[in-house]
């Protein structure tokens, strides 16, 4: 397909198996000082231990990865950004659960919305992240080119991170319910919403769709 009609298009079409970002090691170390010590503050008595423990999995999982490779695979700016924001806020949301994040408490008294929607926010989040970063992998590692073929996989992705995670709740719910015999409301958070799940992976491929549409050239830069 024409590379010209799509996000990304200003990227060389040439070999990319060699490119490799800039490294910023000042960013990367601020960006790594800021999720540590969100993380620190969100341990220290949160509103439920067992939903805080399973909203740091991926940055417990990801953090350490990230600094093993930081050496010889620098992710670009953007990528490195968009991961450490979503940490951020997921860090926030196991702190106080999703239903009472200050954020979205704000905003609802702002607006007059019905619910608390800072999980929303969370899972357009969850969606541009991983499309985000299966993009600059793919540019950096396979023959996928940018245009509407490498767009519509990263969009895939995105969906598929979240469709995972709300598969995953299923279980997660039925450990906690064992373990502590009331469930974990606090993961879950669809604040009585019977299509919660479908709204979220909506607001994912949302995330992942239009985040590339509005950062591919930067990333592209960045590369």
């Amino acid at each position: 397909m024409d590379a010209e009609c799509n996000p990304g298009s200003d990227l060389a079409m040439n070999s990319l198996d060699s490119v490799r970002p800039a490294a910023s090691p000042r960013l990367a170390s601020a960006l790594l000082a800021i999720v540590l010590g969100t993380l620190l503050w969100s341990g220290v008595g949160p509103t439920e231990r067992y939903t805080w423990l399973l909203e740091i999995v991926p940055i417990v999982i990801g953090a350490p990865l990230a600094l093993m490779t930081y050496g010889e695979f620098p992710l670009t700016r953007t990528t490195m950004l968009a991961i450490a924001g979503y940490s951020v806020v997921l860090l926030i949301g196991g702190h106080y659960t999703y239903a009472a994040a200050p954020p979205g408490e704000w905003l609802r008294d702002l607006f007059g919305l019905e619910r608390n929607h800072y999980d929303r926010f969370g899972h357009l989040l969850q969606g541009l992240v991983p499309a985000l970063l299966g993009r600059e992998l793919l540019l950096r590692k396979t023959g996928l080119r940018p245009g509407a073929w490498l767009l519509l996989v990263c969009t895939a992705l995105g969906l598929a991170t979240s469709a995972l995670y709300e598969i995953l709740e299923w279980p997660a719910t039925l450990v906690a319910s064992a373990l502590t015999g009331e469930g974990s409301e606090g993961f879950l958070e669809t604040q009585g919403d019977l299509f919660d799940s479908t709204k979220d992976m909506l607001l994912a491929l949302m995330g992942a769709l239009f985040g590339q549409l509005i950062f591919a050239r930067t990333q592209d830069r960045q590369l």
